[in-house]
């Protein structure tokens, strides 16, 4: 997911203008990155005080993600994101399926959640069934989705959220027909932890990949998986390393900068309700409910301003609906890189393409230019919001 950035300075002026692939870091996250590498930088179990240091920071920060998402730290495993902790999650199924099994996918997720499912199809001979998007409403078949999952389903895999269109999946009634047939459940929770509290034990799931960049953090994944299932599934892991969970799940050396940093972004969620008392998860409660209804109010002006210029459609689900403060449009007769290049000159950093969904976009036969994205962080105004409209609306006008 792209949250929508506006510039303060013109898009040329300078190289080391603010990054637009991922949401802006507060300076509490840059400063735990750097302190970690100015002052605790070392490997984990060794007998002298860095290490030690190293030791407890990786330790709290799992408490830190735990408490993001409704865990235990011991369920916690970091990585370099959500791709490749899907992926080495994916090879350790892999090795307790059987030619013949299937595993159930869906047209609306990010493919970080397929291609590691489908790479089990050549490795391990299993089937894997993709469940229909309605590309009318952004939406799942969920007709067609309850009759692929049957006996020889294994697993379930599902997005919490599109990134491409901002639709929230009904992750539980996921989760149901995959109980009802004794499979696993994994959901892919990267567009959706920034926007909507995460609690593991609700969407019922046995494993949620989450990467911290989409939450004011630095380039770290975090995998949550039920605690059964981590002390007892094949890893692939190195032989001296440990064999106790989370760590026999985590391989080589780790991100720990990126992981402080991951922990501080937390903490910064949390900070943004400092009138609740109470524990970490607590106060993230408070600041997810008053960010899901800042965010809503400013993503209905948003695409009412939107869908108030002619030449522009708007995909997905509208404002009112189950879905995150995310817009997805085109601009009829102007690519949607042009329209990028266009509202980045105007201080406006939105992104472009199939962002990685590749078959939402072919669903929506928009070729290889694919859609706009724009979206509101804790950090979006409605002058922000305002300034977007105004420079799509502008692009309609000379788009011809």
């Amino acid at each position: 997911m792209l949250i929508l950035l506006f510039g303060t300075r013109r898009a040329n002026v300078s190289r080391s203008r603010p990054a637009i692939v991922w949401t802006q870091v507060p300076r509490a996250v840059v400063e735990a990155v750097s302190d970690y590498l100015y002052r605790h930088n070392a490997n984990t179990h060794w007998a002298y005080p860095t290490s030690a240091e190293t030791d407890e920071l990786i330790e709290a920060s799992r408490s830190a993600l735990a408490d993001f998402l409704g865990a235990t730290p011991a369920e916690i495993i970091f990585g370099a994101n959500m791709t490749t902790l899907t992926f080495h999650l994916s090879r350790a199924l892999g090795r307790t399926f059987e030619p013949g099994d299937e595993l159930v996918v869906t047209e609306l997720d990010h493919h970080a959640n397929v291609a590691p499912w489908q790479a089990l199809e050549r490795e391990r001979g299993v089937r894997v069934r993709v469940a229909r998007m309605m590309p009318e409403t952004g939406t799942l078949d969920w007709d067609g989705f309850e009759r692929l999952v049957g006996k020889r389903t294994k697993l379930v895999a599902v997005g919490a959220a599109s990134n491409a269109l901002g639709t929230i999946t009904d992750v539980r009634r996921a989760a149901q027909l995959a109980r009802e047939v004794g499979a696993y459940v994994f959901v892919d929770a990267v567009h959706f932890a920034p926007h909507e509290l995460v609690e593991v034990a609700a969407l019922d799931c046995d494993f949620l990949g989450c990467s911290a960049y989409k939450f004011y953090g630095p380039h770290a994944g975090a995998l949550f998986c039920r605690r059964g299932l981590l002390s007892t599934l094949p890893f692939p892991k190195l032989l001296p390393a440990p064999d106790a969970a989370p760590e026999r799940a985590e391989t080589g050396t780790q991100n720990h900068e990126g992981i402080a940093g991951a922990a501080a972004a937390v903490n910064f969620l949390a900070a943004l309700a400092p009138s609740v008392a109470g524990t970490r998860r607590e106060r993230l409660r408070a600041t997810f409910d008053a960010l899901h209804a800042r965010g809503a109010a400013l993503f209905k002006e948003m695409w009412e301003g939107l869908s108030g210029v002619e030449g522009v459609t708007l995909y997905g689900q509208p404002p009112g609906a189950r879905r995150t403060p995310t817009a997805a449009f085109t601009v009829g007769g102007v690519a949607s890189t042009e329209v990028a290049r266009r509202l980045a000159a105007r201080g406006v950093f939105v992104s472009h393409g199939d962002f990685y969904a590749a078959t939402v976009v072919e669903r929506l036969q928009l070729g290889e230019e694919g859609l706009v994205r724009a979206g509101c962080s804790c950090y979006t105004n409605a002058a922000e919001v305002e300034r977007l409209i105004a420079g799509v609306r502008e692009i309609a006008l000379i788009r011809n």
